[in-house]
């Protein structure tokens, strides 16, 4: 039987929570993001996801489950109906929008997909009910039955979007994930981190990040 997330038990969890515990004490990220943004690794925790978010209509996407693909339609229309309703350009808008929870996984490359049977471990599938074996939402996310690449992370990432992966959750799923294929925890979250999707950046916690995004004057929206 293919261990998969749901069958990964509570104590995997626990294993997952002590290695995050572990590199908590040596994680760098928590610095003022001025100072982040100089003197951080690109693959390392940090705040400079805010420097940007510049905009006069701007708002945080907090999506902790991929729900079919409905949270990057939502990104979607929020640039698309300010273009089309208020006539305002994609130069005015930040969308900022989160993986964390069950979307971790979703800000790493297709090589990870690949490596660690992702699509199997997450039970997501392709159209005939095969799990996948490349990120689902980089370039061509199928949402609602339909191919949509405009509602793609690539695509939204043309448009000025901001995507943010959280730290701890990188640690407790990439803990799980190693616990269920019996690898070492510390080497697949190394692993990982240092396969983020291009442009994504990893920030210590999403608990943090979406008080910072309040703070910063993002409206929000739970997906």
């Amino acid at each position: 039987m293919r261990p998969t997330l749901r069958r990964t038990g509570i104590g995997v969890l626990f294993a997952g929570l002590a290695f995050l515990t572990v590199s908590a004490f040596t994680d760098k990220g928590n610095t003022p993001a001025a100072d982040a943004a100089a003197a951080t690794p690109s693959n390392e925790p940090s705040d400079r996801w805010l420097d940007g978010l510049t905009s006069k209509h701007k708002q945080f996407f907090d999506a902790a489950a991929p729900v079919g693909g409905i949270p990057l339609v939502h990104v979607m229309n929020y640039y698309d109906t300010y273009n089309k309703a208020y006539n305002v350009k994609d130069n005015d808008i930040d969308a900022v929008l989160t993986f964390y929870g069950m979307t971790t996984f979703y800000g790493l490359n297709d090589a990870m997909w690949s490596k660690y049977r992702l699509g199997e471990f997450l039970e997501t599938k392709d159209a005939k009910g095969v799990a996948v074996t490349a990120n689902p939402w980089r370039s061509n996310p199928q949402i609602l039955g339909m191919s949509l690449p405009q509602a793609s992370v690539e695509a939204l990432q043309k448009r000025g979007a901001t995507f943010i992966l959280c730290n701890n959750a990188l640690g407790i799923f990439s803990g799980m994930l190693a616990q269920a294929r019996g690898l070492d925890a510390k080497a697949v979250y190394e692993d990982m981190k240092n396969n983020i999707l291009p442009g994504v950046t990893l920030v210590p916690g999403m608990v943090v990040a979406i008080e910072q995004a309040h703070k910063a004057g993002l409206s929000y929206h739970r997906q």
